[in-house]
């Protein structure tokens, strides 16, 4: 007996989206192996659109990740304003037995440092 019920492109079984008619006589769920008839997809039209968005929209949403730093504040002072206040980041840059690389952003200039720890 089905579980689920609704359209004919979904598993009756299971609810998994059921790959499209093929040579076969069945159409057979890629989960549970539940088989189906192919008469019922007869008449059936399939349509796909791809819709894209628009690349302004795009960039104000990289410019915005950009904007924002994020991360903890330490209180190392900026080489540049000399003023207090960088956020930072670590990343393992070198092999693994060797220390990570820290990446400070002044909160005042932006300017970028890093430190190989």
């Amino acid at each position: 007996m089905s579980c689920f019920s609704g359209e004919s492109n979904f598993c009756p079984e299971c609810g998994t989206v059921l790959p499209l008619p093929g040579m076969q006589d069945t159409v057979t769920c890629p989960l549970c192996s539940f088989h189906i008839s192919i008469r019922l997809f007869a008449g059936q039209e399939i349509k796909s659109t791809v819709v894209f968005n628009p690349i302004e929209q795009s960039l104000m949403i990289e410019e915005e990740v950009d904007s924002e730093l994020k991360g903890p504040v330490t209180d190392r002072r900026c080489s540049r304003c000399n003023k207090e206040g960088m956020v930072y980041h670590t990343r393992q840059m070198r092999s693994a037995d060797e220390g990570q690389t820290v990446f400070f952003t002044c909160i005042h200039c932006r300017y970028q440092e890093k430190e190989d720890s």
